[in-house]
Parts: structure tokens; sequence; C-alpha cells
């Protein structure tokens, strides 16, 4: 009886778009009391965090683009150059070089991401908090007291406004806008990590006021930069309030926005109830891109909560996710490391997983941005490296300008590699030849044109770089640079050159692709121990505890050492991590977990990749699931065990446990290739592939029962077929053919369906 339940239960999730439930939501019973594990809402551009300060009710107010852009101060000199650094490096004087191009990221405030405000409500005679609920499906937020006042509160999926409602009030309803404090005591603490006190911006304090139902808030930054904030009210009955709030910024040389007291204006007329079908339409969609349901509770309920946190945080038509996107520090200070684009992990890790979650739409935000900012990243590639192509900061603004920092990494001629992988995967995983022709193969042939002109030969005939490095080993030291190509630096090149020939086959532009290949092959081979494990460079070793895999690159994410490529590349992924793990994890961070596990995933190890994961989601996130990099056990698992707040290790986990489920990166679909022995019945409906296929799968009682394959665009795959014995339970638009010993050929039409299935006994 028991098994039946287990099938009838997992064939209901696998012919269902998976509703949302419940057990994946948050559920309390009080409200947070500071700021990093307060309910996170948001929908790309505008995010709240709602939780308790003192005896308030309050709601932190972030808007993505509120930035203070002045120029880095000191760091555009005549000593900006790139050959100056090989210079200083050869001379072994880089003294100056930390002082003028590393220096004042740390000593200067700005330009940084800045906060937005906060409303506040007292509830000192509302009684304690009894519940809080933040519902997954859609993103609505739930507050009871005991005096029996209840709110819910939302930020509109598609508007750019949040929504509140109190009931059974009691009392006057008097809200309060609190500016954040820009004008007091001056606090240096030259810390990237705990920020800096926001007076150290310099400006004036802003002005609050109040017009009956409405309180408004306009704060003036650098230059001209400007930003509002409004909330407005209406009586509904006598305990009944609904109201909204919203955040406006103006820059001076871009077209007005509309204004967030106009935009509170219009909107407070309407009706929260309605607002609320129209924004759960919008999370509906969201949820029934993809699901999975896996046998351990914590790894489900965080995936989900991964994925509630990148709907609220992607969109198209917004910046893309930054270190804190629209959840800004709201402690008084500037955000950790100045809330920017940090290009040498971040920003990247950010969006591994949207590509096989089927959210590529919501990843166009990150391409969007990039080509948005391409003509300030032409202008940065000349002015630093003097060079044609395309080179982009390691460390930027959010108009893609260059903040400096230790240079290695900000400033280092890999990134727009790096970045050229994303434009890669965006196509492999939508086969949207427009997308090819007008934004991937322009992306990476200008990045190829730059490497090609700043990398030479060595004696052996080897391209390589003049210095390279490796983030973020011997930090920001002499020593950092190498003068021998790193694993990392190899492995990025590699990756450009080689899809940047691949991109040009595909557009029939056989010189360009060939001439791209020949430059492939002038690269030397990856620094490998006597054992066959990765190095960080050809003069040094993985030989330290280090939270960054950068030598690592070549195994994931780029693909370029591959489990599939049998027994060599197999021992140098195996002897590679097992170094990593034998080393230990003194100095990881909690997106060093997150990313071992994607390795170990590719690697075929589902108990490793499974408990990674688990280590993550215990030791290294808040109540609230945000990502806060110590480990917050104390047990071990980290020697840092502090709690700056950062999304990127967030995205890693979600990523790495759809690497546990589905594969496609290595020419062929895998199914469920690295799942624990344990998990004997799981399944996932709607999972992106290479190629642009959709698959779903269920596993009962540990074997694979069916497997559904739907082609958006005519194309060819194989598939590793999971099951001995299978027969074709349904078929349209699809040619079959046996391909391999264990591989199917599949050819798909658009919107072809394909059901294989094996008898469980």
């Amino acid at each position: 009886m028991k098994r039946i339940i287990v099938v009838a239960t997992l064939i209901l999730l696998y012919n269902t778009v998976f509703a949302q439930s419940d057990r994946h939501d948050l559920h309390f019973d009080k409200l947070a009391t500071q700021w990093d594990e307060a309910v996170p809402l948001g929908n790309g551009i505008l995010g709240a965090l709602v939780w308790q300060k003192a005896d308030h009710l309050r709601f932190s107010l972030d808007r993505a683009d509120l930035w203070d852009m002045r120029p880095m101060k000191g760091l555009h000199r005549k000593e900006f150059s790139y050959q100056w650094v090989i210079d200083q490096v050869n001379k072994k004087d880089y003294k100056p070089v930390q002082q003028l191009l590393d220096g004042p990221y740390d000593h200067e405030p700005a330009p940084s991401k800045i906060p937005g405000g906060a409303l506040e409500l007292n509830t000192k005679d509302w009684g304690g908090v009894t519940s809080v609920h933040l519902s997954l499906k859609n993103a609505l937020c739930k507050v009871t007291w005991a005096n029996g006042t209840r709110m819910e509160t939302f930020v509109s999926a598609n508007k750019p406004v949040g929504w509140f409602k109190f009931q059974n009030l009691q009392g006057e309803f008097d809200p309060q806008l609190i500016a954040p404090k820009y004008q007091g005591q001056v606090k240096i603490s030259g810390d990237p990590v705990g920020g800096d006190d926001l007076s150290r911006l310099g400006y004036k304090q802003g002005t609050i006021k109040r017009n009956g139902n409405r309180v408004t808030y306009h704060q003036e930054g650098w230059n001209g930069f400007s930003y509002d904030i409004a909330v407005e009210w209406k009586k509904i009955d006598n305990t009944t309030i609904e109201g909204v709030w919203s955040i406006s910024s103006q820059y001076p040389e871009q077209k007005p926005v509309k204004n967030a007291i106009e935009i509170v204006q219009q909107t407070v007329p309407k009706s929260f109830d309605t607002e609320l079908n129209t924004h759960t339409s919008w999370w509906k969609d969201f949820w029934g891109k993809s699901a999975l349901h896996v046998p351990d509770s914590l790894l489900e309920k965080q995936w989900y909560l991964e994925q509630y946190k990148f709907g609220s945080l992607a969109r198209q038509d917004a910046p893309p996710i930054s270190l804190q996107g629209v959840w800004t520090a709201d402690n008084g200070r500037l955000p950790p490391w100045k809330g920017d684009f940090h290009h040498d992990l971040n920003t990247q890790l950010s969006y591994w997983p949207a590509y096989s979650s089927n959210h590529l739409d919501l990843a166009m935000g990150y391409i969007n941005h990039l080509e948005q900012n391409k003509a300030n990243y032409k202008r940065y590639t000349k002015l630093y490296f003097n060079s044609e192509g395309l080179a982009v900061p390691g460390v930027t603004t959010l108009d893609g300008t260059e903040m400096g920092g230790w240079i290695q990494y900000a400033l280092s001629p890999t990134v727009s590699s790096w970045l050229g992988q994303h434009y890669y995967l965006q196509w492999r995983y939508s086969m949207d030849r427009e997308f090819l022709k007008n934004k991937a193969y322009p992306w990476l042939k200008q990045t190829a044109v730059f490497l090609e002109n700043i990398t030479l030969k060595d004696d052996k005939g080897h391209r390589k770089l003049k210095i390279s490095s490796s983030p973020e080993i011997n930090d920001n030291d002499i020593t950092a640079w190498f003068l021998q190509n790193t694993n990392y630096d190899l492995a990025l090149m590699k990756s450009t050159f080689k899809t940047a020939s691949e991109l040009a086959g595909e557009l029939g532009l056989k010189k360009e692709a060939a001439h791209w290949a020949k430059i492939f092959a002038e690269f030397d081979d990856y620094a490998l121990t006597a054992k066959g494990e990765l190095m960080f460079s050809p003069t040094m070793a993985y030989n330290q505890s280090h939270r960054h895999f950068s030598h690592m690159m070549a195994i994931h994410p780029l693909g370029l050492i591959k489990w599939e490529d049998g027994p060599r590349a197999q021992s140098i992924i195996k002897n590679s991590i097992g170094l990593l793990d034998s080393i230990g994890p003194d100095y990881w961070c909690g997106y060093s977990y997150a990313w071992l596990a994607n390795m170990k995933a590719r690697a075929k190890d589902g108990n490793g990749a499974a408990k990674d994961l688990q280590i993550f989601a215990r030791a290294f996130c808040s109540i609230n699931s945000f990502h806060l990099n110590g480990d917050q056990t104390k047990s071990g698992l980290s020697k840092f065990h502090y709690r700056p707040f950062t999304l990127e290790g967030n995205f890693a986990f979600a990523a790495g446990l759809q690497e546990m489920l589905l594969q496609s990166y290595a020419g062929f679909i895998e199914i469920m290739p690295a799942v624990p022995e344990g998990w004997q019945n799981l399944s996932f409906e709607n999972l992106r592939t290479e190629g642009a296929f959709l698959v779903s799968a269920n596993k009962v009682d540990g074997k694979i029962a069916e497997v559904k394959v739907i082609s958006e665009k005519r194309n060819t795959t194989s598939l590793k077929l999971p099951f001995k014995t299978y027969t074709i339970a349904s078929n349209k638009g699809f040619i079959v053919k046996n391909g391999p010993d264990g591989f199917l050929k599949l050819t798909g039409e658009p919107g072809g369906i394909l059901i294989l299935k094996t008898k469980i006994k």
C-alpha cells in the first residue's frame, strides 16, 4: 500500500506543473529583529525587507538603481595602465600599485550602492507578533499581532509599487518614513566588509513631508542624482487601511522617470485584492516554468527559496543581480563591498540556475545590462589596456565603470571571457539565432579580439598573458601576479576562443571560425601536479584552503575538462576535488560549498554533492535563507564566522541541485546523473537543456520510470537512456533513432513531445 501511495504521488507531481506548496514557505512566530533575517520581497527594481526594530514594524525600502556614481577618487591617473602594472611587477616595486590602484576602493566611500529608506509603524500597543508567513506561491507576507491586527504586504511583480493592507486596526494609523542618516558622526573603518557610515557620502539630509494620507521623502545625491520615496494610504472601513509605496530615481543625463509621488497617487485608488490577483498571476507563471521534488526536505525547501529570490530579483528591464540585489543593508552603513557588481564570481554565480530552471527570460536582464554598457567597457579597454576589443572591469558601478580594488581581479583581463560564457549559455539553452547573431557572437568575437591583442607567444610557441592571476590567491600582493598563465586565466581564454570558433561556424563565418580555432590551439595544457591535480599556476599548487576555486574553472563552470572525456579527465577531476576536500574548508565561504556541489555533480558524485548542499543550507544561511558567507554554526565548517549577506551562494546552491538532476553540457542529455543512492523516489518537471529541450522525469523505488522530452525548436540531441528497456508511450513530432550503445538520437520539431516509459515491478 505504501508503494502505491508513493507511485501515485510521484505521478501526480510529474504530470502537472507543481503547484507551489506551503511546506516551502517561511513561517515564524515573531518578526526578525535584524535586517538580514527579515522577510524579503522584490520585483527586480524595488525591494522590501519586513522586520521589527524596537517597538516598530519596519519595511526597509530599496531600489536597484540607487547609486552614488561619483568616479573613484584617485583611480584615473596616468598610472591607470596595464603596461604600468606589468612594469612595476617586473621591477618588483609593487607598493605604488597598491597605493594608487588598490587603495581608493578601501579608502573612498563611493561609488557605491546606497539604501533607500524605511517605512515604520509603531506597534507597541498591539501586543507581540504571533505569526509571520511568507507565501512563496504569490510572494505575499502576512503578519498577525496578539490584539488581532493583521497585515498583508507584497511588492508588485510587474509594477513599481509595494502594497500593504492592515485589518482589525485599533487607534490611529500613523506610518513614518525614516530617511537614511546622511548627516552625523563619520566613522572611517576602512573595512570593505563592514562598510562605512553613510554620512561619509557628504549628502545634505533629505526632506520628509506629510500631506494628509501621504508622506514623501526627497534625497539629493551626488552630481544631480536624486531619489524620492512616497507612501499613501486610504481607509477602507473603520478598521481597515490599504496603501502603496514607491521609489523613483532621477539621473541628470538620463530620461526622467515617473516620480514616486505620481505613481502612488495613480495607484492608491486601486484595490489591494485586485492588484494582488494580477501579482499572483505573474508568480503562477513563474512557478509553472519548472519544479522538482527530492526526498531531502532541507534541500528541496532551500531550492524553492532560491527560486523565489531569483523571481524577486531578476527582470529583463532591471539591473542585474548585484551583491545584495534590492535588499541593501539597512544598518546605517554602506553595504558590504559597496553592494557593487563583482564580476569575478558574484554576478556569474547568481545566474547559474537560470538556464536549466527554464528562466531564460529573466536571465536576459544580465545580458541586457552588459549590452547597454558595451560602449563604456570599450572606453575602459582602450584606456587601461590600450587595446581594441572588449574587456570588462571585475568590479563595476551601475553603468559598468571600473571601481578599482585589488586590481588582479578588479581589472583582470579575462572578466569578459567569464561573462561571455553566459552569452554562450543563453544561446545554447534557447537556440535563438537572432540572439546568436546580434549579441552572443559579437560579444565573444570582441573578447577574442582583445585577448589576441594582449597575449604573446613564449619561446615554446604557447600563447600567454604577460602577467596572470587567480582570484583571489595571495590577495593583492605582488605574488598574486604570475609570469605564466594561471589555470584560471588559461581556462577562460581557451573557453573564449573555443566558443568564438563554434559560434562563427554556426553563422557560416568559416574564416573567422578557423582563425579562432588556430588561436585556441596555441594555448598550452593546464598546469597539473605529479598526482594529476589542477594547480593555481605552473609554479604554485593548490596548497591552501581558499574560498574561490579559480584553478578549477576548466571543470566547472566552463566544462573544458569533462567527466565524459574519459579516464584522464576523470582522474584530473577526482584528484582535484579530492585535494580540495583534503586541505579543507578553513577559509571557504558558503558559496564555496555550493560551487563544490556543482563540481561533484559533474563528477557524478551524488552523495558528495548533496552533503555540500546540506552544509550550505544548514550552516551558511540566515533564517530567511540569505547566504551570510560565514559558518553561522561555528562548527568547524569555516573559520569565517562573520555574516555579510551576498546572494551568489544562494543561486549557486540552486544550480547545484539542478546539476544533480539533469546535465546536458557534454553534448547529450543525462537524467539524474548525480543523485545519492538513498534517493529512491524523486521527480522534476520542465528543466531545460542545451538545444532548447524541456525534460521531465520521475524515479520510483530507485528506478527511473518515465522521461518526457519537449522540443522547443527544430533540433537534434542525444539522450543517454536511463533504463535498459523502454517503450515509447507517446510521440508527437520526434524522430527517434538508436545511437551509440545506450543512447537515443532524437530529432524534434517545434512543440514535439516524446514520452518514454519503463516497467516498475
